[in-house]
């Protein structure tokens, strides 16, 4: 997901995707730890993601910090 995309969710769509994205990291890491996950890459774009998110989510909580 692009960091462009990920700016115009509102906070409620930002704390799912952020809550997605880590059940999806463990689901693939336990995947791995049971040698059946056939993309190895696909971790790494999760935790991308997941960065992403948290980015956008603190970026936020400065703005609202800043404008009061």
């Amino acid at each position: 997901m692009k960091y462009k995309e990920i700016q115009a969710l509102s906070d409620a769509d930002l704390a799912a995707k952020l809550e997605e994205g880590r059940a999806e990291l463990f689901n693939l890491r336990f995947q791995m730890a049971t040698s059946q996950l056939d993309n190895t890459a696909r971790v790494k774009l999760v935790k991308r993601d997941i960065a992403r998110v948290q980015t956008e989510i603190r970026a936020r909580e400065i703005a609202a910090e800043a404008a009061k």
